[in-house]
């Protein structure tokens, strides 16, 4: 996978970040990542296209990533802390989502549900789902890795679809949690930072 410059690490050190602070931030690096593995994914010759099919492939990527760092959260918060992170991280991440589809697509029709509600709709028909699958310290268990795969297969042109599951199960979730995994200690961290890279980040380089 190409590489991505995350910035997972909070310029104050030594104080402890709120649920919806952490949810923000990871909002945002599950967005580049789902972005990433989308441009992956084309650099294997898979076709996804610009418009309805990029965006329901988007769509799916971002409700696995963020069934990923609910679990995450489940291993790191505490039961109210877990409840607040995960909602706001879903809002946040369907905002994300609903500005880029709405610039690209444009503003579904009046008495059309918004891309905002089309995401946390999607959210709520497959937590039940999701929730069946196993999570560990290595990430997601091997049917919840497939359950998504199968979910990409079914976006995907009929030349795609042979080789789609294995692409998304060998190659692009262990490098998309992987990231995830980097970032959220990143962002849960109140360790302070060296001021070298402090001095490095304040100039730019």
């Amino acid at each position: 996978m190409a590489k991505i410059r995350i910035k997972s690490q909070w310029f104050r050190s030594g104080v402890a970040k709120t649920p919806q602070q952490t949810a923000s931030a990871m909002a945002f690096i599950a967005w580049l990542v789902a972005q990433n593995m989308l441009k992956q994914m084309r650099l294997a010759h898979f076709d996804i296209e610009i418009g309805a099919q990029y965006f329901a492939f988007t769509r799916e990527v971002l409700v696995f990533l963020t069934q990923v760092l609910d679990r995450m959260a489940f291993e790191r918060m505490g039961p109210e802390g877990r409840a607040e992170f995960i909602t706001a991280l879903v809002k946040r991440v369907a905002e994300i989502l609903q500005d880029n589809e709405d610039g690209l697509l444009g503003v579904p029709a009046a008495g059309l549900p918004s891309y905002y509600e089309q995401f946390i709709d999607l959210f709520n028909a497959l937590a039940d789902h999701y929730a069946d699958f196993g999570f560990d310290a290595d990430g997601p268990d091997f049917a919840f890795v497939r359950y998504f795969g199968h979910r990409i297969e079914s976006l995907m042109p009929q030349k795609d679809q042979r080789w789609v599951v294995d692409q998304i199960m060998a190659a692009e979730v262990p490098d998309a949690v992987s990231y995830l995994q980097r970032a959220m200690q990143g962002v849960l961290s109140t360790e302070a930072r060296p001021a070298r890279a402090a001095r490095a980040e304040a100039s730019g380089d």
